[in-house]
């Protein structure tokens, strides 16, 4: 980028904040004004029913109910200006989507999941919310309940098991102990009537004009659907080539390829995790506790079956004082290590950016969800950083394992997305022969077509096709990083400069500035897969460990970090 060209961006931006900024701070119309309280009994509602509070502002969850529907009840009798900007047009718009939208998928993530018998209704739903109702509380009654070794474990917890486990016959047993799961999903993997198979002609028939999850991220990253595919194509392509060997089996790949962090695992206790996020978010210039972010992370009965952050308040403007937005990260930590550290860092992510938010209510969310998942991902990579390894955990592994066990989730993530894109492409697929294909032939997977081992991630049901956000996401995520490093500096083991700098620069805009516009300024050019690709390339030419040389892998890793602390690196991705 010329010196011209920097300077012309620099104050693109700070007219942009500027205006944005007047937006967030002038008086509202009524219409809005409604939303404004509907948002905030929407989101009080929802983190009293999802059991994160008993009480908001010392009101029980009855009444809020009762100011949800009168703030609704206003909001759709306001009056509309008779000569709207284009502004506030699109600001009318995302109100009334929001609204509309408030009784549909989303309004899962709060309680009830889990609690009632809507997963044995999976055969019988015939509407695409009923199944994905169905289909998502399956995760949760069955997922959250998986039989093991005389024990009941949580999904995430099993999924960390598996990176864990040194037998490999113990780790086969637990990949099995989802097959309840699985079968309640897809049947017994023959019938295109299996719920899952129903729900993507569904999702498919039901898809609006102007196309589905998949079109909406290339949209915002600038590309049309055949790029998509083939930026994650050449992304599975280079692990491949990297990680080229005989192939393994589905309940060995996590601890094939990130065993190696198990010494660092071991530093980290599940009460611990928390205060890592926080010291690293603190060391970023984002102090979670002034924040007053509210962490629930203890497991019970009925909770939502994946990790997500979201708002309990929005943030606005009262009497020319801005009042900031109170957050909450709902997530289940029941084991310590890098693996959940890794979760906790990306929801504490998504938190700083809502709180990052300056705009007025009508646009105050994060913008396009591929942009938000993959920012979330700036910070949390860090988590394969030697130096994040060394600062906050006192020991590092060595680099070339350490990037391995980072990318092998990346990878699985990227798999999934363009599992998703092919599924709804072609709807009437096989799942399982689409996953058994694009696993063996990029990830050395031994082929199981009898198993839908591909439903792991709750996301498949809850939002068909949203994964792609963090298979797509992880280029963009990968491009961010280096171009937040080149302004700020080196950002994995803190750096103060980070958190007012992506702020002003990146978060604060919300909706008021359309993502993919957005996304072109900040980087100064279009979106690349490049910057993944360099990525990648870091963890060189290796081979696909065998089980017997897992335990020799281990050793070199830790004993090459003990001897030389300027190495390391780890992450996997869940929700």
């Amino acid at each position: 980028m010329s010196t011209l060209t920097r300077w012309i961006v620099v104050c693109l931006a700070g007219l942009s904040a500027a205006i944005s900024l007047a937006a967030a701070t002038r008086p509202l119309g009524a219409q809005e004004a409604a939303y404004a309280d509907w948002r905030n009994a929407h989101h009080a509602v929802d983190t009293l029913e999802a059991g994160t509070l008993d009480r908001w502002d010392d009101q029980p969850i009855e009444a809020w109910r009762e100011r949800l529907e009168s703030a609704r009840s206003a909001f759709l009798r306001a009056p509309l200006s008779h000569h709207p900007t284009a502004e506030e047009r699109r600001a009318q718009r995302l109100m009334r989507a929001d609204v509309d939208a408030a009784s549909g998928a989303a309004a899962l993530l709060s309680g009830g999941a889990g609690t009632s018998a809507r997963c044995k209704d999976r055969d019988s739903a015939m509407e695409e919310a009923a199944l994905i109702s169905t289909l998502y509380d399956c995760f949760s009654a069955l997922g959250n309940h998986l039989e093991f070794e005389q024990r009941s474990l949580a999904r995430a917890t099993a999924l960390e098991l598996l990176h864990e486990i040194p037998e490999a016959h113990r780790r086969e047993a637990l990949f099995r102990a989802f097959t309840p799961l699985w079968q309640a999903l897809n049947g017994d993997g023959q019938s295109i009537e299996s719920p899952y198979r129903r729900l993507m002609r569904l999702t498919v028939g039901n898809r609006p004009a102007f196309g589905d999850r998949v079109d909406e991220a290339a949209r915002t990253v600038g590309v049309d659907r055949h790029t998509v595919e083939r930026w994650l194509v050449g992304a599975l392509k280079t692990w491949s080539a990297a990680t080229r060997g005989p192939d393994i089996e589905p309940w060995d790949y996590w601890y094939q390829h990130t065993a190696v962090t198990q010494p660092l695992d071991q530093r980290l206790k599940p009460e611990d995790v928390a205060t890592l996020s926080s010291r690293y978010f603190q060391d970023l210039g984002a102090d979670l506790s002034a924040m007053g972010i509210l962490h629930d992370l203890a497991s019970r009965p009925g909770k939502a079956p994946l990790a997500y952050t979201d708002y309990v308040q929005i943030g606005q403007s009262i009497d020319g004082i801005w009042q900031p937005a109170r957050v909450r990260v709902s997530a289940t930590v029941e084991k310590g290590g890098l693996y959940i550290a890794n979760e906790i860092i990306h929801e504490d992510g998504h938190a700083v950016h809502m709180m990052a938010l300056r705009t007025r209510p009508a646009f105050f969310d994060l913008g396009d969800a591929v942009f938000y998942e993959a920012f979330a991902d700036v910070p949390s990579w860090s988590v394969a950083s030697p130096a994040f390894q060394r600062r906050y955990l006192g020991h590092a592994l060595a680099p070339q394992a350490s990037y391995e066990a980072l990318y092998a989730g990346v990878m699985l993530d990227i798999a999934w997305g363009l599992f998703e894109l092919r599924m709804l492409d072609h709807p009437d697929s096989d799942p399982n022969q689409v996953w058994t294909e694009i696993t063996q032939r990029y990830l050395h997977i031994r082929p199981h077509p009898e198993l839908a081992w591909w439903a792991l991630r709750v996301q498949l049901v809850h939002a068909p096709g949203y994964m792609i956000n963090y298979g797509l996401g992880a280029v963009l995520t990968a491009d961010l990083r280096a171009r937040i490093a080149r302004a700020v500096g080196p950002f994995d083991a803190g750096n103060t400069r980070w958190y007012p700098w992506t702020a002003q620069h990146l978060l604060q805009f919300g909706e008021t500035i359309e993502t993919p516009t957005l996304l072109r300024r900040f980087l100064g050019r279009p979106i690349s897969d490049q910057a993944l690709r360099r990525e990648l390339r870091r963890i060189g030419a290796t081979t696909q460990a065998t089980s017997d040389s897992v335990a020799s892998k281990i050793a070199t890793a830790s004993s090459i970090s003990a001897a030389d602390t300027t190495n390391g690196g780890m992450n996997r991705t869940v929700d």
